[in-house]
């Protein structure tokens, strides 16, 4: 089945996975991003929506994927892939649409700033285009200790925790409590070099994180569960994620 692109730039087209060929393409990519001892696939998947994003200038090679589930409230959110690891009880009372994005990786080949770029720009006209409200998704840091990481988590402390409306709470058994533990200042370099490039972008849009980091040893991982209400973007960032994606 055939399907227009979300977005076309330059090198890359981003575009929604139509069958079951381009899903084990991005569970493949997944396992060689994420290192998974074998293929990278959860029950989740079968309910997502796949973005792929290709390089047309090498045949149309698969360099980034995502996944989106598309919820119609807050009381959806307990079929998230994020309830497992946060209780988000205070998300139930949510209104709008929201979607949950995850499973985010770039191919480890591949570091040009531009696949960011053109996957929020696909992001963004999904969106537009299905009324959502809010995005969340777990933000991931690589591997599992949080010695390398403490100004980031300092950084988050001071500038990015929930809104208490909306505090994701601790439900994981294995958590690093970064916002109760960290006494220091952060470094504001130190702080964004080791902070994720997915994170600092939602950040930069005004979104928000737990005060608490999940240690999963699964997937290998400490990540902090992110949110995003569209309707706080700022107007210029706005205007930027339209530009892109227009």
């Amino acid at each position: 089945m055939a399907q227009s692109p979300l977005l076309s730039k330059g090198r890359y087209r981003a575009r929604l996975a139509v069958d079951q060929a381009d899903l084990a393409a991005a569970q493949d990519l997944r396992s060689v991003a994420f290192q998974t001892s074998g293929t990278d696939h959860d029950a989740h998947d079968a309910a997502c929506s796949h973005v792929l994003i290709e390089d047309l200038r090498e045949q149309s090679r698969l360099v980034c994927c995502f996944r989106m589930l598309t919820m119609q409230g807050g009381a959806e959110i307990g079929k998230s892939y994020s309830a497992q690891f946060y209780d988000l009880s205070a998300l139930e009372t949510f209104e709008g649409r929201m979607v949950e994005m995850g499973r985010f990786c770039v191919h480890p080949d591949y570091t040009d700033p531009d696949i960011l770029r053109v996957a929020w720009g696909a992001m963004t006209t999904y969106v537009d285009r299905n009324g959502i409200e809010m995005l969340f998704g777990c933000s991931s840091f690589a591997g599992t200790e949080t010695g390398q990481y403490l100004d980031a988590f300092a950084m988050l402390k001071a500038r990015h925790l929930a809104p208490k409306r909306w505090w994701p709470k601790v439900k994981a058994p294995h958590v690093f409590r970064y916002a109760a533990r960290l006494r220091r200042k952060p470094d504001a370099k130190k702080a964004m070099l080791r902070m994720p490039p997915l994170l600092r972008t939602y950040l930069m849009m005004g979104g928000w994180v737990s005060d608490h980091a999940v240690v999963d040893r699964h997937m290998n991982t400490l990540h902090v569960f992110t949110g995003l209400e569209i309707g706080a973007i700022p107007p210029a960032r706005k205007r930027l994620l339209r530009a892109v994606a227009g």
